[in-house]
C-alpha cells in the first residue's frame, strides 16, 4: 500500500481521532481500499501519521464497531467486505458536450441566474476589516449555551420531535416560544394557527410570493431597498413599483394606489437604515384600507434598536388583518441556521402551510427544538443585550470615524442597527471601490444592487460592523477613505480633507 494513500491534512478544531476516520472511510468508499485489504498495523500508521498510537487504535476500533472493518485475532484490521455490498459497479461515463446535449436555455422560462445579488468572498472572515452585513462575531455568540440547547433536543427522550416527519405541522414548543418571548418585544399577539415557520426571511417572501403574486399583480418595494425581495417578486411579476425612499423610509403617497402589495423594512429600512415614525406608519395602514392593497412587513433588525425607544411594529398597529409580518432571527443568533416566520390571518397561514409542504414540508425539526430550548432557557435575551452593548460601542466608533474620514457622507443610524449607508462623492464608483477595497484587505457592499434601475446610483455602498473588532473599525474607515480620495483624484475630484480629531 502506497504511503502517500494515508496523509492527514491538519484541520483545525476537528481532532485528530476523527481525521484518520473520514481518511479511512474515504479511502474505503473511493475504492481505494478494496475489501479484505490489510491497514498498516497501528504503529506503522502511527509513526507515518506522527500521532500517538492510541489516537489511531481508537480509531480502528470505532470503524470495527461501526462496519468499516473486521479485526482478525493475531492478524490485524482488514476492510470489512460488507461494507461496500449493495453498491452499483461504477462505470465510466462518456463526457458529454454542450453541443451534443439538451438544449436548457431553450427551455427556460425563468432565469434566476440573472438575477443582481450580493456577492462577497466566502472566506470574509480572513480579511482584516470585514464591514459586512448581517454576520456573526464568533466572540459574542454563546456557544456553550447552543450546544446545551441542542444536547438537550437531541437527546432520547425528545427523539420523536426531531425524528419523525411532522408533514405540514412545526414544533409546538417553539411556535409558543414566538408568541411568548418574541412577538410580545415588537407589541404583537397571535394564535398558534397564525404564525408559520420558514427558513429564514427570504423563504417567507417566496412562499407568500407564490401563493398571492401573479404576472397582473402589482407589488410596490422601497429604493433603495433590499435586492432579495425584488429578485423573489420579479420571478412573478413584471409590474414592480419602486417607490424612492426619504428621511422616513417608504413615503405614503398616491404611487401607492393601485398596487396590490406593498413590502417595507419600516424598522431598519434597508439599505438606508432610516426606521419609518409612528404617524407615518399609521398613515401607511390608513391608506391600505382606504386602497384595499395588503402590507408586507419584514421586520428587519427590529432586536438591534439599542440607541433609543423601539418604534412598534406595523403589525402591532393593524386592526383589518392588512399586514404580513416577517420575522428571523438570523440576524440576532446566526444566518447559517435559517429560521424565520410569518405572522398573518389563520386563513392566509393556513394556505402557506399547504404550499410549503410542495416545497420541503417543514423546516428541520432538530434545529427547531433547539431553538425553542435556547429561547425557553433565557438565551436569546441575554444575547440581544450583548449585541446590544457590543454595537452601541462600534456604532458609535463607526460614526466618529465617518465623521472624521469621510466628512457629511453619512446619517447615523438613529436607532441603531448594524450597518451604514454611506453616499460617497457623485462620481465614485461603489462597485470598483468593493474591489479594489478587496486587495487592501476590505470587504464592503457596494450599493448599487439596492437600486431597483441597474443604471441607477453607483456612489452608495454599506459598511456593516457586526462583526468587525472595535479596535479595526478607524483604521480601516481610514484605509477606504485613501481608496476614495485615490480614485476621486484619478478622476480629476477632490475628496474633502479629514476633520481633526477630537481631544484625546
Amino acid at each position: 500500500m502506497r504511503d502517500s494513500l494515508f496523509q492527514l491534512q491538519r484541520v483545525e478544531n476537528v481532532s485528530i481521532q476523527s481525521q484518520i476516520r473520514e481518511m479511512l472511510v474515504s479511502a474505503i468508499l473511493d475504492g481505494q481500499l478494496p475489501s479484505n485489504t490489510p491497514l498498516p498495523s497501528s504503529r506503522k500508521m502511527s509513526k507515518s501519521l506522527g500521532v500517538s498510537r492510541n489516537t489511531v487504535v481508537l480509531a480502528y476500533q470505532g470503524l470495527v464497531d461501526d462496519g468499516y472493518l473486521i479485526s482478525r485475532e493475531r492478524s490485524g484490521f482488514y476492510v470489512d467486505p460488507e461494507i461496500l455490498e449493495g453498491r452499483a459497479e461504477h462505470l465510466e461515463q462518456r463526457h458529454t458536450s454542450l453541443a451534443d446535449g439538451i438544449n436548457w436555455s431553450r427551455r427556460f422560462k425563468l432565469n434566476p441566474s440573472e438575477n443582481r445579488n450580493h456577492k462577497k468572498p466566502l472566506d470574509w472572515q480572513s480579511y482584516k476589516y470585514p464591514f459586512i452585513s448581517n454576520q456573526v462575531d464568533p466572540e459574542l455568540f454563546p456557544i456553550a449555551a447552543w450546544r446545551e440547547c441542542s444536547r438537550q433536543a437531541m437527546g432520547k427522550r425528545g427523539m420523536d420531535a426531531w425524528t419523525s416527519d411532522t408533514s405540514g405541522s412545526d414544533d409546538p414548543q417553539l411556535l409558543e416560544q414566538i408568541r411568548a418571548r418574541l412577538l410580545p418585544r415588537r407589541g404583537i399577539m397571535a394564535a398558534e394557527n397564525e404564525v408559520l415557520i420558514t427558513m429564514g426571511a427570504q423563504n417567507a417572501l417566496y412562499l407568500l410570493s407564490s401563493l398571492l403574486v401573479r404576472p397582473e399583480t402589482t407589488v410596490a418595494i422601497e429604493d433603495p431597498g433590499y435586492p432579495d425581495a425584488r429578485n423573489v417578486f420579479g420571478l412573478k411579476t413584471e409590474r414592480i413599483q419602486p417607490i424612492t425612499v426619504d428621511d422616513g423610509g417608504l413615503p405614503v403617497d398616491g404611487r401607492l394606489d393601485g398596487c396590490d402589495y406593498v413590502y417595507v423594512t419600516p424598522s431598519h429600512q434597508c439599505p438606508t437604515t432610516r426606521t419609518m415614525p409612528l404617524a407615518r406608519r399609521k398613515a401607511l395602514l390608513e391608506r391600505a384600507n382606504h386602497q384595499d392593497f395588503v402590507i408586507i412587513e419584514d421586520d428587519y433588525e427590529a432586536e438591534t434598536n439599542y440607541a433609543g425607544a423601539p418604534t412598534p411594529a406595523l403589525k402591532s398597529l393593524d386592526r383589518q388583518g392588512r399586514v404580513i409580518y416577517i420575522g428571523s432571527l438570523s440576524k440576532t443568533l446566526f444566518p447559517g441556521l435559517r429560521l424565520g416566520y410569518i405572522v398573518a390571518s389563520a386563513e392566509l397561514i393556513h394556505e402557506l402551510r399547504a404550499l410549503r409542504l410542495c416545497v420541503l414540508r417543514h423546516t428541520p425539526n432538530n434545529n427547531q427544538r433547539t431553538l425553542a430550548y435556547f429561547l425557553s432557557l433565557g438565551h436569546h435575551d441575554t444575547l440581544i443585550h450583548r449585541l446590544h452593548r457590543a454595537y452601541q460601542a462600534r456604532w458609535k466608533t463607526m460614526a466618529e470615524a465617518l465623521d472624521r474620514y469621510l466628512p457629511d457622507a453619512t446619517t447615523v443610524p438613529i436607532y441603531g442597527g448594524s450597518t451604514f449607508w454611506v453616499e460617497g462623492p457623485a462620481q465614485l464608483d461603489g462597485d470598483l471601490l468593493a474591489n479594489e477595497a478587496l486587495a487592501n484587505g476590505i470587504v464592503i457592499e457596494p450599493g448599487s444592487i439596492h437600486f431597483a434601475d441597474p443604471n441607477g446610483p453607483k456612489n452608495f455602498f454599506r459598511l456593516g460592523f457586526s462583526s468587525v473588532a472595535l479596535e479595526r473599525i478607524a483604521p480601516g474607515i481610514k484605509r477606504l477613505s485613501e481608496l476614495i480620495a485615490d480614485q476621486c483624484a484619478r478622476k480629476g475630484q477632490t475628496l474633502a480633507a479629514p476633520r481633526p480629531s477630537g481631544p484625546g
